[in-house]
């Protein structure tokens, strides 16, 4: 039975990743797949490695320990979903008042290579101001607006997944694990910025200096206004230019609000994202007050709800209940034990965790490594965390279901996730290997 959640667990990959040639949905294999694994645990959980750490002194039996883990994984799980929704709501209510054209109307350029540092620097950038799922969102929603082509929209798409991993590996608050280490004190936020920024820098531009070599041609011309007009509505409103500029920056201070609102409170981010949602919708429905009924209804917060895309939500669902039945299991931190009893050497264990993170989600592989490893061991700011912040933020680049980021943009843009291994894998590895090196010469030369 030990070695049956695993094999479901690859199977619902499996299953995910052939969702274009077997035309079923990746969200039905997600929940299968995440449903399945618990179910296994609840009929097989006697034989898993994590039975032994079982305190007997708190759970009589099995099944009131399994209800206990999945209700505790379910509420971090609760808050990630609800995060994306929120997030997800305001980037669709800035899209439909044409909010992003105070951005788009700018970049001129139809050369493709030249739009790639663009918008991966933008990416970048942004993802260390709020987080690399938030930027993963509103960027997929800018490109969308750029881009007609579908095959420019992937790889554009795919190449800020890349960026906004990188962005978040240097900031404290840009990536989960990021956070994770820094709230456990393992990493400070000076250091890790001067130790992680020039590796994370490094990581992105590499596969955009490669794919300016091996890229060219032209991008398609922005929809125009009519086009527009029509993929909305045939009475889709012009909005004025005061109106799209105070709901661009309405959804953008209300998104750059979530980590300020996290520091402060030390609340978890969906509810500083649903503070925003709410003071949002207040104001918007203020704003439309005079217009017509139907202008209201369409164009209100309430109606933004109704066009979030809920597969993506439920496949979201489905891939961490999966994951998180595997740390209920006890096979992620045998993982991450074995790696260390295997190879022993800080840059191989990292590099490799680097690597399974983007099979597996990185949060429970870098809280492994925090339970594993004494902080007498590695003291705070030691070499250990810090690489480990660069690993597990950048590794899950390398498949586009391997981070958040990568699971948002496969969401809104239908990336597929053949076409992404084939196509962006090896660009991504070029960039987490070239990262892993500039680390380590810095730490030899400088450090």
């Amino acid at each position: 039975m030990a070695l049956l959640i695993v094999v479901v667990f690859i199977l619902g990959y499996t299953l995910i990743a052939l969702e274009h040639p077997l035309k079923i949905d990746k969200a039905a294999s997600a929940l299968l797949t995440g449903v399945l694994c618990w179910l296994v645990l609840l009929f097989g959980f006697n034989d898993m490695p994590g039975f032994a750490a079982i305190d007997q002194a708190h759970f009589t039996d099995v099944h009131t320990f399994l209800d206990h883990a999945l209700f505790e994984h379910l509420g971090e799980i609760s808050g990630i979903l609800f995060f994306l929704m929120g997030a997800m709501t305001i980037v669709e209510l800035v899209d439909t008042h044409d909010g992003f054209k105070v951005i788009t109307d700018r970049i001129v350029t139809k050369d493709r290579v030249k739009l790639l540092w663009i918008v991966s620097g933008v990416a970048f950038i942004l993802s260390a101001l709020l987080d690399n799922l938030t930027t993963a969102i509103i960027m997929c929603a800018l490109i969308r607006r750029i881009v007609k082509s579908k095959e420019n929209v992937w790889l554009i798409g795919s190449f800020v997944v890349i960026a906004a991993n990188a962005g978040g590996a240097w900031s404290p608050i840009g990536d989960v694990t990021t956070i994770m280490l820094w709230i456990g004190g393992q990493i400070t936020t000076f250091h890790v910025i001067q130790v992680v920024l020039a590796p994370s820098i490094v990581s992105i531009v590499v596969p955009l200096l490669v794919a300016s070599l091996t890229l060219r041609g032209k991008i398609e011309s922005p929809a125009s206004k009519s086009d527009e007009a029509s993929s909305h509505h045939s009475d889709h409103p012009e909005w004025e230019r005061w109106e799209q500029v105070f709901m661009f920056a309405l959804g953008g201070l209300g998104l750059l609000f979530v980590p300020v609102f996290k520091s402060v409170t030390h609340y978890p981010p969906f509810m500083g994202v649903l503070l925003s949602v709410g003071f949002i919708w207040y104001v918007t429905e203020y704003l439309h007050r005079d217009k017509e009924d139907h202008i209201k209804s369409r164009y209100s917060v309430g109606s933004m709800l109704h066009r979030i895309d809920t597969a993506s939500i439920l496949f979201f669902l489905g891939i961490l209940l999966a994951v998180s039945a595997l740390q209920t299991s006890g096979h992620l931190t045998l993982l991450a034990s074995t790696l260390d009893r295997t190879f022993g050497n800080i840059y191989i264990i990292n590099g490799l965790i680097g690597v399974l993170s983007a099979i597996v989600d990185n949060v429970p592989l870098v809280a492994a490594a925090m339970g594993m490893y004494d902080m007498t061991e590695f003291p705070v700011d030691d070499t250990f965390w810090t690489l480990l912040a660069y690993c597990a933020g950048t590794g899950g680049s390398m498949l586009i279901i391997g981070s958040a980021a990568g699971v948002a943009a496969m969401g809104i843009l239908k990336i597929d996730f053949i076409w992404y291994l084939k196509k962006i894998s090896l660009y991504a590895l070029i960039g987490y290997l070239a990262g892993m090196g500039a680390y380590y010469l810095q730490h030899t030369l400088f450090m």
